[in-house]
């Protein structure tokens, strides 16, 4: 996305619709590893980026001028963080250079990590004290 660019998006589809022709299919590649992985997942907006939900938001994911980030939040990160090395990262996002080929079978192992995360908080969700 241009910098700057401040567009208001109701759809992933509107998203893509606004990224540079260069841009666009590495981020197209990485919305098809992400469903493929997690096909009973829905694609939302949250944050004015895409995102794909089930039970709760799985991963985010955003173009901008030198990478495309994943946001899986931070446990992946920590997990998965050999086979991350070779990327920049931070404490959930993970940075993929533009121009080099998205690790497709790692971020699938990283979506379907999520969603047993995801599914792990619904059959133990976390007991509130009452006051």
């Amino acid at each position: 996305m241009k910098k700057g660019d401040r567009a208001r998006f109701e759809t992933v589809d509107q998203y893509l619709a606004k990224l540079p022709q260069n841009v666009r299919p590495a981020v197209e590649e990485l919305r098809r590893i992400i469903r493929k992985a997690a096909p009973s997942s829905e694609e939302v907006i949250s944050y004015n980026m895409p995102a794909v939900r089930q039970g709760g938001i799985l991963v985010y994911y955003a173009a901008f001028k030198e990478h495309i980030g994943l946001y899986p939040t931070a446990s992946p990160i920590r997990v998965f963080k050999k086979e991350l090395a070779r990327y920049k990262t931070s404490k959930g996002a993970i940075q993929f250079p533009m121009g080099k080929r998205i690790p497709g079978a790692l971020v699938q192992k990283i979506v379907k990590f999520r969603i047993r995360e995801a599914e792990g908080r619904k059959k133990h969700p976390k007991v509130r004290a009452k006051t």
